[in-house]
C-alpha cells in the first residue's frame, strides 16, 4: 500500500481525454497498481456489491427466519430450547465474523476472504437442502403445523447441525468483509466519493433488508406450509448467484493490501510500554518515535496523530538511549520501540470497547424478532378468511420500516438537523444516532409487552396446541416490528459508519466485525437471559414466563425486563459517548476529526 505518496506527489495529474488521476487513499487495482478513479471502484463496483449483499442475505434469511419453527415442527424441540438454539446459532454466525475479519486484515485481503467464505456458504446451504430432502422432512409436506414429522436419528440431526454451522461459518466470515470491501470502492480523500462512501452504508443496510424481504414473505410462506426443501434450495440458488455476481465484478474492484497480524502489533506496544515502566516521559508528544513520511510503518496505512489519554502506552514510542544506540547501528527492536501510529492503534481499540459493550444489550432486543416475536405471533390469530399468515413473515414490517426510516433520515431528518446546527456537518453524529436507536428499542419492548398483556386477555388457557389460540390479530405486532426497524436505522447503520471511521486503516474489517460481534454476544446474552428467567420463574412448580404454552406464561414480563435493562444501558452509553475521543488521521480529514462532535 506504499502507493499513497506516489499518488499524491507523482501522479496528481489528469489523464488526457477525461481520464481521472489515481485515488488518494492508497487503494490499488487487481494488478497491485495505483487504482485509477475513472476505471475502478465507484458506484459501478458499489452496486455490484449491493446486489451481491441482497442475494446473499436472501439466502441466509431463507434459513434463519424460520429456523425456530423448523426446530419445533421438524426436529420437535420445545419453544425455550428452540429459541436458545436459534440464539446460539445466530451468535455463532457473528463470532465467525471475527475470524473472517482477522484473516482479511492480516493475510488474505478483503476480496479473497469474501470469495472463500461465500464458497463455504454455498456448500453449507447445499448440504442443508440435501439432508432435509433425504432425511429430515419425512413424510413430504410435514412441519406445516399440522402434519407431524418422523423422529430423526442422532446421525441425521448431527448432519443438520453440521450443515447450518457451515452456513454460519460462510456467512459470518463473509459479512463484515463485504461491507468494508464495498466502502473501499470510494476514495474518502475525494469530496464527492467521500460523500458517496457515507451514503453507501445506508444503502448497504437497505440492501440487506430488501434481500431478506423475499425470504420473510415468499420463502417464509412456503416453509411455513411445509415446503422446507424448496425454501432451502431457493436459498442455495440465491447464494450461488451472489457468488457468481461477485466474481464478475473482479476487474473493477479497488483493493487494500492486508497489514499483517494486528495481535503482534498490539502485543509489541504493551511489552515495549512495560519495559519502559520507569522512564520519565516528556510533558508533550515531542520526541516520540514515528516513521518518516506520510504513511505509517503498517504496510503503508495512513499515520494516526498522537492523542492524550492512556499515557502509559506512550512509553512504547519513547526513544530511550538504548533505542537511540540501536538506531545508529541500523537495528530496531519492535518489542522495545513502536511508532506513535502503532501506539494509537491500541488506544483506538481501547476507546471503542466501552461503546461496543453498550451495543450488546441492544442486540438482545434485536434478536427477539427471530425467536420470541415469532412464537408470540404464532399464538395469535394468523388467518384472514382462508389465508394463513406465517408468523415469521411479520418481520417484513421491520424491513419496510427500515426502508422508510432510511429515506426519512437521509432526505428529511439529516438535512433538517444540519440547518438547525448551521454547520457543514452531516447532521446527527454516529454516536447520537446510536443513542436514539437505544431509545426506540426501549419503545419496541414496551410495545411488545403491552401487546402480550392484551393477547393473554383474549387467549384460551386450556389449549394443547396453542397456535392461533388468541382472538387478537397478528397484525397488532406491526408497531413492535416498526419500532425495531426504526431503531436499526439509527443503531446499526450508525455502528457501521462509526466503527469504519474510527478504526485504523489496517483494521477496517475488524471494525465491521465489531458490529457483528455485538449481535453475536447479544444472541448469547439473550439465550442466557431466557435460561435464567425460566430457571427462576419455574420454581415452586410454576409454568414460568416462557413455557411451551405461552398462554400459561408471562412473556410480557420478559419484554418489560428487557425494556428496563435497555434503559439502564442507555444511561451508561451516554456516559461512555461523552468520554469518547475520536481518531485523528493525518491528511485532509484531520481537521474534520478535530471539529466533529462525537458526543451525544
Amino acid at each position: 500500500m506504499a502507493c499513497l505518496e506516489l499518488c499524491k506527489e507523482n501522479m496528481q495529474v489528469e489523464f488526457k481525454e477525461g481520464q481521472e488521476a489515481c485515488t488518494l487513499d492508497g487503494s490499488v487495482d487487481w494488478h497491485g497498481r495505483s487504482a485509477i478513479r475513472g476505471k475502478s471502484g465507484g458506484w459501478f463496483a458499489g452496486i455490484i456489491i449491493l446486489l451481491n449483499q441482497g442475494l446473499a442475505t436472501l439466502a441466509f434469511f431463507g434459513v434463519g427466519v424460520n429456523l425456530v419453527l423448523f426446530l419445533t415442527r421438524v426436529l420437535q424441540q420445545n419453544n425455550a430450547d428452540a429459541a436458545n438454539n436459534v440464539s446460539k446459532w445466530t451468535g455463532t454466525v457473528y463470532i465467525f465474523s471475527l475470524v473472517g475479519a482477522f484473516l482479511s486484515d492480516s493475510y488474505w485481503g478483503r476480496y479473497k476472504t469474501c470469495a472463500i467464505f461465500q464458497v463455504i456458504f454455498v456448500a453449507g446451504l447445499v448440504s442443508l437442502s440435501l439432508s432435509s430432502y433425504l432425511f429430515l422432512v419425512r413424510p413430504r409436506g410435514c412441519g406445516d403445523g399440522e402434519t407431524l414429522c418422523s423422529t430423526p436419528s442422532n446421525l441425521e440431526i448431527g448432519l443438520f447441525y453440521i450443515s447450518i454451522y457451515l452456513v454460519a461459518l460462510g456467512n459470518g466470515g463473509y459479512q463484515p468483509n463485504i461491507c468494508t470491501f464495498g466502502a473501499d470502492q470510494f476514495d474518502e480523500e475525494n469530496p464527492k466519493e467521500g460523500h458517496s462512501k457515507v451514503a453507501f452504508f445506508s444503502y448497504f443496510y437497505l440492501a440487506l433488508n430488501l434481500g431478506s424481504l423475499f425470504s420473510n414473505t415468499i420463502l417464509g410462506y412456503f416453509e411455513d406450509g411445509g415446503m422446507w426443501v424448496l425454501g432451502f434450495w431457493a436459498s442455495a440458488g440465491s447464494a450461488f448467484a451472489a457468488l457468481v455476481l461477485f466474481l464478475v465484478g473482479t476487474p473493477r474492484y479497488r483493493h487494500f493490501k492486508p497489514s499483517g497480524n494486528p495481535l503482534s502489533r498490539f502485543c509489541q506496544v504493551i511489552v515495549a510500554a512495560v519495559k519502559k515502566w520507569g522512564v520519565e516521559m516528556p510533558p508533550s508528544a515531542e520526541g516520540l518515535y514515528e516513521v518518516d513520511g506520510k504513511q505509517s510503518s503498517t504496510n503503508g496505512c495512513r499515520r494516526i496523530l498522537h492523542t492524550h489519554g492512556f499515557k502509559f502506552l506512550d512509553r512504547a514510542a519513547f526513544i530511550s538511549s538504548r533505542d537511540f544506540e540501536d538506531r545508529n547501528q541500523g537495528v530496531q527492536n519492535p518489542w522495545r520501540l513502536c511508532a506513535i501510529t502503532q501506539v494509537e492503534e491500541v488506544k483506538c481499540i481501547l476507546r471503542l470497547l466501552p461503546i461496543w459493550l453498550c451495543t450488546i444489550l441492544y442486540s438482545v432486543v434485536f434478536t427477539q424478532m427471530a425467536s420470541l416475536f415469532v412464537e408470540q405471533g404464532a399464538a395469535m390469530k394468523t388467518t384472514i378468511s382462508n389465508f394463513r399468515i406465517p408468523p415469521a413473515s411479520m418481520s417484513s414490517f421491520d424491513i419496510i420500516s427500515v426502508a422508510v426510516f432510511i429515506f426519512l433520515y437521509r432526505r428529511v431528518l439529516d438535512p433538517l438537523v444540519s440547518r438547525i446546527k448551521k454547520s457543514d456537518s452531516n447532521g446527527l453524529t454516529e454516536l447520537q444516532r446510536m443513542g436514539i436507536g437505544l431509545i426506540i428499542a426501549v419503545m419496541a419492548m414496551v410495545s411488545a409487552g403491552i401487546l402480550e398483556c392484551y393477547r393473554l386477555k383474549y387467549a384460551r388457557k386450556d389449549c394443547r396446541h396453542c397456535e392461533g389460540s388468541s382472538s387478537l390479530s397478528i397484525f397488532w405486532q406491526i408497531p413492535q416490528y416498526a419500532f425495531i426497524g426504526a431503531s436499526e436505522v439509527f443503531m446499526y447503520v450508525g455502528q457501521l459508519e462509526f466503527f469504519n471511521a474510527q478504526t485504523p486503516d489496517g483494521l477496517k474489517s475488524f471494525g465491521s466485525a465489531l458490529c457483528m460481534a455485538s449481535i453475536s454476544l447479544g444472541n448469547y446474552v439473550s439465550s442466557l437471559l431466557v435460561t435464567m428467567v425460566m430457571k427462576i420463574s419455574t420454581e415452586d412448580h410454576m409454568p414460568g414466563w416462557i413455557p411451551g404454552n405461552l398462554n400459561k406464561g408471562h412473556l410480557d414480563r420478559f419484554y418489560f425486563l428487557l425494556a428496563a435493562l435497555t434503559t439502564i444501558d442507555l444511561v451508561i452509553y451516554i456516559g461512555c459517548a461523552k468520554w469518547y475521543k475520536s481518531i485523528k488521521l493525518e491528511g485532509r480529514y484531520e481537521e474534520k476529526y478535530e471539529a466533529e462532535d462525537f458526543r451525544v
